[in-house]
């Protein structure tokens, strides 16, 4: 008598890490593409960092609980409002220079609830 799978693998030796929903190898999943990646505690924080850029400052925003293309469309919107460029990276946006009001009043209008972090 053969026993039944269930279909709660994890892991296949030819695929790789597998989706638990959908059972597709991690990087063919298509499930979470519409989640966001963070959610937290619905708190944006918007700080400024200088570590590692040569002593330019840089406005980092975290923990915005939306979906990676809204945070590309998000990013173009704050670099257009603050007239410098920018980067989203590790869910996160960069933007040049220290933007931090000017962002938090974009974000605030946009309906966020934010937060100034750091120093």
């Amino acid at each position: 008598m053969k026993k039944k799978v269930t279909g709660n693998a994890v892991y296949s030796t030819d695929q790789g890490r597998l989706c638990p929903q959908c059972h597709r190898a991690v990087a063919h999943c298509g499930c979470g593409n519409d989640k966001p990646s963070y959610v937290g505690d619905g708190i944006v924080r918007i700080s400024r960092e200088t570590k590692g850029r040569g002593g330019k400052a840089v406005t980092v925003i975290t923990g915005l609980p939306v979906t990676p293309a809204e945070l590309k469309t998000l990013s173009k919107t704050l670099k257009q409002k603050c007239g410098v460029g920018g980067a989203v990276k590790d869910d996160c946006i960069e933007i040049q220079g220290d933007q931090r009001n000017t962002c938090k009043a974009t974000l605030e209008r946009l309906g966020f609830s934010c937060k100034l972090a750091g120093g």
